[in-house]
Formats: C-alpha cells, sequence, structure tokens
C-alpha cells in the first residue's frame, strides 16, 4: 500500500518541480522583455497560469500527506510541502521583482520614443491599462498565497491543540504510574514484614520444640534412672 502511494507522491513531486523551473524561466523572460508592455501582458499571463497549476500541486502533495497511515512519512512529506510553499514565495517575489524593473526599462524606451516625437497620449493610456491590468493579476494571485497562508495558519493552531492534548493524555498516565508505584511499595513493604514474621515464627517453634524434647528426655531420665 505505501509503495503503490508512493507512485502519486512522486509523480506530484516531478510536476512540482517542473512547474517551479518553468515559473523561473518565465519570470526571467520577463526581467529581459524589451516590450511592449502587451508582450509584457502575454508572459505576465503565462506566469499566472502556471502558478495556478504549481498552487494545485502542492495542495494535492499536501492531502496526499495527510492521507498518509506513518506518522514519520506524514511529517516528512508536510515539511516538503512547507518547502514548496516558500519557494512558491519566492518565486512571487522574484515574480513582482522581474515586473518592476521590466515596466522601469519599457517606461524608460517610451519615454526615449517620446522624445522622438511619437505619439506620446497614445502610449500613456496604453501603459496606464497595462500597468493596471498587471497589478490586478499580480494582486490576484497574492490574493491566492494569502488565502494558502490561512489554511497553513489554521491546520498549525490544530496540531498545536493535538499536541496539548497528547501532552495531558500522558500527564494523566504518568499520575497513574505514580499511584501503582506507591502501591507497589506498599506491597513490598508488607512481603518483607510477613517474611520476617515468618522467621520469628519458625525460631519460636524450634525453641518450643526444643524445650519439648528437653522435658521429653528429662522425664525418661527420672523415671529410667532414677538414680542418676
Amino acid at each position: 500500500m505505501a509503495a503503490a502511494a508512493s507512485v502519486p507522491v512522486r509523480v506530484c513531486h516531478q510536476e512540482i518541480v517542473r512547474f517551479d523551473l518553468e515559473i523561473k524561466a518565465a519570470v526571467q523572460d520577463i526581467r529581459d522583455c524589451p516590450g511592449p508592455l502587451s508582450a509584457l501582458t502575454e508572459l505576465n499571463a503565462a506566469v499566472k497560469e502556471k502558478f495556478r497549476h504549481l498552487r494545485g500541486r502542492i495542495q494535492e502533495l499536501e492531502q496526499m500527506a495527510k492521507e498518509q497511515d506513518k506518522e514519520s512519512e506524514k511529517q516528512a512529506l508536510l515539511r516538503e510541502v512547507e518547502n514548496h510553499k516558500k519557494q512558491m514565495l519566492s518565486n512571487q517575489a522574484a515574480w513582482r521583482k522581474a515586473n518592476l524593473a521590466c515596466k522601469i526599462a519599457i517606461d524608460n524606451s517610451e519615454k526615449d520614443q517620446l522624445l522622438q516625437g511619437r505619439d506620446s497620449l497614445r502610449q500613456r493610456k496604453t501603459t496606464k491599462e497595462s500597468l493596471a491590468e498587471s497589478a490586478s493579476n499580480i494582486t490576484e494571485s497574492l490574493m491566492g498565497i494569502s488565502r494558502m497562508m490561512s489554511q497553513q495558519v489554521q491546520q498549525s493552531e490544530e496540531t498545536v491543540q493535538t499536541l496539548a492534548n497528547s501532552s495531558r493524555t500522558i500527564l494523566e498516565a504518568n499520575e497513574e504510574f505514580k499511584s501503582m508505584s506507591g502501591t507497589i511499595q506498599l506491597g513490598r513493604k508488607l512481603i518483607t514484614k510477613y517474611n520476617r514474621r515468618e522467621l520469628t515464627d519458625k525460631l519460636l517453634i524450634f525453641l518450643a520444640l526444643a524445650l519439648f524434647l528437653a522435658t521429653v528426655l528429662y522425664i525418661l531420665k527420672k523415671r529410667l534412672f532414677p538414680f542418676l
């Protein structure tokens, strides 16, 4: 069962790595994009789609981790999920920086074109619309990440509560063990006292028997050998 379950986990992990590499390459394309803004918008749309697939695979891996029978495998997969989430946040930050750098480069290019007498009004309008669309896309992606982080915080709270319940159970068991230890010590004392009492009884019986034999011998001596 564990071997069968490892196959989809491995496939999911490979897809996560693939989307991560594709996102890194797309972010580099955005950073190197010479323009125009329509080309940047297309690149951002492709990156947004890749992030959507990546989030889906991470959520699938997280669900697989929760379904693991062994606690060690579950925790290992959850740590892997956490690493993938951190890497996704890093890619998200790199995406924003690449967009900023590209837009600055495009703006500088547009300024040069304006100085050469091109249509400044049309360029500014296009720039504003593209910037607004890009900002909307980035905001939507950030909201998705925020929701994912909120779910992670909730899961962390549930884990803390489970640990607290486990600690309380351990403390109760410890108290029971202490009580049993006291009972065992009392039993040991009673057994020791009984052994001492048994030794004393044996000694008294031996002395009584010796006294009885001495009395019998004395009586036999008086009757059989009165002259002694």
